[in-house]
């Protein structure tokens, strides 16, 4: 018999070949639940499958675009085949797209949209009604960011698609409340990912100097592991917003205490990343 804080839980996690994902995949098997994953990648995925089945928990995996609704609807009839309904869902695949409005095409716009916001509109659509329907409540986990709570001009499109997510998940929190299912938007700050290698960089800030410095960056933030562990406490707590990370909780409070001080703080950024802008 499994054991811990989600022990007979089926959660369901996207994008969880790498990073965040496999890292909150991972975690939840610790904590007794059982897994669906998916990704684009193949590859990482098995190894993301490896690590939860060495917690004894079993995973059901496949190869799904969150993009795609027709993907998403088929990835549904398949977990709902084995599964009357999850119990935790983490909509967690996602892109970036850096640069400004003019340096984003509009094909990076569909890129970044479809999968940011689509994806977990996607997730929800699919997956929360067999929640409702099934009547033990249950828990949604959007993953935003830091940049879905102050935009920069360094992320336009990325920061567009993260202000969606949180506000679609305090709309989401407020329409689900009557059936017992939380929503939470995480709200991570500088990972180590590999969100800028799989990202697209625009402009002055795909220069090799503009990329060396965004490496050296993300290479000091934080672990996916610290991520993981504050999305299981916030579905346990039912936390509505969670920032992650110093920088993230620092974002957070600035954007409500002192806007112009938040600004200035993002402009100092800014122009290391890019000196020359």
């Amino acid at each position: 018999m499994s054991t811990g804080r989600f022990a007979g839980k089926v959660v369901l996690v996207t994008g969880a070949g790498s990073g965040i994902g496999r890292a909150t995949a991972v975690a939840f098997a610790k904590e007794g639940a059982d897994l669906v994953l998916c990704d684009v990648n193949e590859a990482t995925l098995d190894e993301a499958a490896a690590a939860v089945r060495a917690q004894g928990r079993s995973v059901l995996t496949r190869k799904v675009d969150v993009s795609s609704a027709a993907a998403m609807q088929s990835f549904a009839d398949e977990v709902h085949a084995s599964f009357p309904a999850v119990d935790v869902l983490v909509n967690n695949a996602g892109v970036a797209v850096t640069g400004g409005l003019r340096d984003t095409t509009l094909e990076d716009w569909n890129w970044v949209m479809g999968i940011n916001v689509m994806g977990v509109v996607h997730g929800c659509h699919f997956f929360v009604p067999r929640m409702i329907e099934r009547g033990r409540g249950g828990h949604v986990v959007n993953i935003a960011s830091a940049a879905g709570l102050a935009g920069s001009r360094l992320l336009v499109a990325y920061s567009t698609t993260k202000f969606a997510v949180v506000g679609f998940s305090e709309s989401l929190r407020a329409d689900l409340r009557r059936h017992r299912i939380g929503v939470t938007a995480i709200c991570p700050g500088f990972i180590r990912t590999n969100i800028n290698e799989a990202g697209r960089r625009r402009g002055r800030w795909a220069e090799p100097a503009a990329v060396e410095r965004s490496r050296r960056l993300m290479e000091r933030g934080a672990s996916p592991e610290l991520v993981a562990e504050k999305i299981l406490n916030a579905v346990e707590r039912d936390q509505g917003l969670v920032p992650v990370t110093k920088e993230a909780h620092l974002i957070y409070a600035l954007k409500r205490s002192s806007p112009a001080l938040l600004a200035a703080v993002w402009r100092r950024l800014e122009a290391w990343q890019a000196p020359e802008l």
